[in-house]
């Protein structure tokens, strides 16, 4: 069976983005791009889920962001590029992304799909059909749907060295408590670190 991983970015205090939206807070770190670079198998395609509001913010990028450079930029760093970031990139605009919203009409993005409500029945099926894992990338509000609904297999955090104050926090509205099992827990010259979590069944 497939399984869904939740991949995000917070910081110490427990956000994933500023107040406004905004992630330019992200610390930068060479070795973790290398790292997630070196994972990609661009010779089979994936599936992302989105929010609308991460969609939107990963359309506006990242299918620009190949060009006959062997890099690509930095979202988080303006005039940061790297060869990481161009596999990265690759592997974005080749993926099938599911993006859930009930106000976006069409996407047009390469290799998308609009899904106007998150059925949970129809998530299992997808996990339980031929295909590598699922992933999912900021988008909060999915995040909560499917930690609800228990769809979620694995939690990916890259905690930053530093304190927003405040901001969006990435689970909102779980009534109940969701034991965790860690898998992995890794520091980076950055100060960034990398946990790992497996939902507890």
């Amino acid at each position: 069976m497939r399984k869904i991983m939740a991949f995000n970015r917070v910081s110490a205090d427990g956000y994933f983005t500023a107040p406004d939206g905004n992630l330019n807070w992200v610390v930068p770190d060479p070795e973790l791009d290398r790292q997630a670079a070196a994972a990609i198998d661009n010779s089979t395609s994936g599936t992302m889920l989105f929010g609308r509001r991460t969609y939107e913010q990963f359309e506006s990028f990242w299918p620009h962001a190949l060009d006959a450079t062997p890099t690509s930029p930095d979202p988080h760093h303006p005039g940061r590029a790297s060869p990481e970031m161009r596999a990265m990139a690759v592997w974005i605009n080749a993926a099938t992304k599911l993006v859930f919203s009930r106000t976006r009409k069409d996407v047009t993005w390469k290799n998308s799909r609009l899904l106007h409500e998150l059925d949970p029945a129809e998530i299992e099926a997808m996990k339980r059909a031929p295909g590598n894992d699922i992933l999912v990338f900021g988008s909060g509000s999915i995040v909560s749907q499917l930690t609800r609904h228990g769809l979620i297999d694995e939690y990916q955090f890259i905690v930053g060295p530093l304190l927003l104050g405040s901001g969006r926090p990435l689970i909102s509205d779980v009534s109940q408590k969701l034991g965790l099992t860690l898998l992995e827990a890794k520091p980076y010259p950055s100060g960034n670190v990398m946990l790992r979590y497996a939902r507890r069944n």
